[in-house]
């Protein structure tokens, strides 16, 4: 990918970098592209900068000598700076990268990077999308598309676990998973590999918690020939199976403090000891822990070292239970809906709305993996035409209440009576309910409702030209609901 001539024709661009090399780089990179670069060796003079002028980019080191990049962001947009700015960090700064994004940068890039890395972001933050690629597009999505298809959901709190993701894999930093039993943590390590320049080579996953204490370090380091009982000839363990490549530790909490003392080893030296063993071996391995255990209350409460939370903590991914992204429970439910029915031959094809409200409004412990085996039970046992019901749900989900919308409209009078007022949605709109007569010979209410929808869902994608999320939030939608809608109508002119 590469940005046209002219992309940047006029553009005025500022590099804020105290390393001359790479001001100098990409001071000449991008005056080849058109753009207008000032350079700045330090926060200070590019405050200074800022006063003086507007800046289209900035280019932002996030370690300076004389002043913190967050500090540079913070006060350029106190002062009312409205460049856009994009975050430069090593590896080792990418959680205070983080922060950056929350006192709004638009990206960051992790040292070192290609140009062409360059080029795509700068594509993204000042709105040069490639050729063909439509206004709703989201590369979090694309990104989750192309190495996470498993790892099912739109909602914005995973969307920034993908904008995380996209940025850490290609490095070899130490990174911790962390979430509740079920919410894919193992997802996520294979997508980190997937995306990484390791993606060749073998991923090897290890649970920490399912090996007895005295034969883990046996299993990670590997062992000599008669180094104890049963050891009738040498093994390797698991990190020289995983040489240039990236081992999976799952569930890292429960690993004994001894073995946290020689793993804490290979993290800094890069070399371990075989049991048995006194000549210690090099090994190249990225390793990606997780656990659902609150690491920091262990190093607290003494049973899990400092030291080696803080090297295991370098980039933290956490990924949310179930229940605080409910809106993409639909997606998930039609995706191992469709993958139950073909695999276990059963001819079940989709689930009533009041089945599937039920489900949204349940919190499941269990999270994906528990909505996973509920999906595939209610296939199993189904008896039927083919539609999965509020019959085939287990019990304790036939009695969880359907939430209702928080969207749902208000009479005027019965807000007011309630002492608050309309939903935002419906507020100052021109129609008027008490117009609407019903006629002597009754009407189909589902039907007109259904009708109404569907005439304000075509009219608020034609405002928006087709962008899914612009319409939703006219609608008062969220975007994964009113993709769901559009299917349901797909699925009804089909029939």
């Amino acid at each position: 990918m590469a940005l046209d001539d002219t992309s940047l024709a006029g553009r005025r661009v500022l590099v804020v970098d105290d390393h001359g090399p790479t001001s100098e780089l990409l001071r000449s990179f991008l005056g080849e592209l058109g753009a207008r670069v000032d350079t700045a060796s330090g926060g200070g003079e590019a405050l200074g900068l800022l006063e003086a002028g507007s800046y289209d980019l900035v280019l932002l080191d996030l370690r300076m000598d004389d002043m913190d990049g967050l500090q540079v962001l913070e006060r350029a947009r106190a002062h009312g700076a409205t460049s856009t700015f994009v975050l430069m960090s090593a590896e080792g700064t990418i959680s205070h990268a983080v922060q950056a994004m929350q006192l709004g940068a638009a990206d960051f890039l992790v040292k070192p990077f290609e140009l062409e890395r360059l080029v795509t972001v700068i594509e993204r933050v000042l709105g040069d999308a490639p050729a063909g690629s439509t206004g709703e597009d989201d590369p979090r999505l694309a990104w989750r598309d192309r190495y996470a298809p498993y790892l099912i959901g739109e909602h914005e709190s995973l969307r920034e676990v993908f904008f995380l993701l996209e940025r850490i894999a290609p490095t070899d930093c130490t990174v911790l998973v962390t979430g509740e039993s079920g919410t894919g943590k193992e997802l996520v390590a294979r997508a980190i590999h997937a995306a990484s320049t390791r993606a060749d080579r073998a991923f090897v996953p290890v649970n920490c918690g399912a090996i007895p204490e005295t034969l883990i370090e046996s299993e990670l380091f590997g062992h000599a020939k008669g180094a104890f009982s049963g050891a009738t000839c040498a093994r390797e363990g698991r990190f020289a199976v995983a040489d240039k490549g990236t081992l999976f530790l799952d569930e890292i909490g429960e690993m004994a403090l001894p073995i946290q003392v020689k793993f804490l080893r290979v993290l800094q030296e890069g070399e371990y000891v075989p049991v048995g063993e006194t000549r210690p071996r090099k090994c190249d391995v990225r390793v990606v822990a997780a656990t659902n255990r609150n690491l920091e209350s262990m190093v607290a409460e003494g049973t899990f070292r400092e030291d080696l939370f803080y090297r295991l903590n370098l980039i933290p991914i956490h990924l949310p239970p179930l229940r605080e992204r409910r809106s993409d429970i639909p997606l998930l439910v039609r995706h191992f809906l469709q993958n139950a029915s073909q695999r276990r031959g059963r001819p079940v094809t989709d689930i009533t709305e009041d089945a599937l409200e039920r489900m949204v409004a349940y919190d499941w412990p269990g999270n994906v993996r528990e909505l996973e085996n509920t999906v595939e039970r209610m296939c199993l046992l189904h008896q039927g035409g083919g539609i999965l019901g509020t019959a085939d749900l287990p019990a304790k989900l036939r009695t969880t209440q359907p939430s209702r919308s928080p969207t749902a409209v208000v009479p005027e009078d019965s807000a007011t009576a309630q002492g608050t007022e309309p939903p935002a949605d419906v507020s100052g709109t021109a129609f008027d309910p008490s117009s609407v007569q019903l006629p002597d010979e009754g009407l189909d209410l589902r039907g007109l409702i259904e009708e109404l929808e569907n005439h304000l869902i075509d009219q608020a994608l034609a405002r928006t030209g087709g962008n899914r999320s612009r319409a939703a939030q006219l609608l008062g939608l969220n975007r994964t609901t009113l993709v769901e809608r559009l299917r349901k109508r797909e699925r009804a002119a089909a029939k």
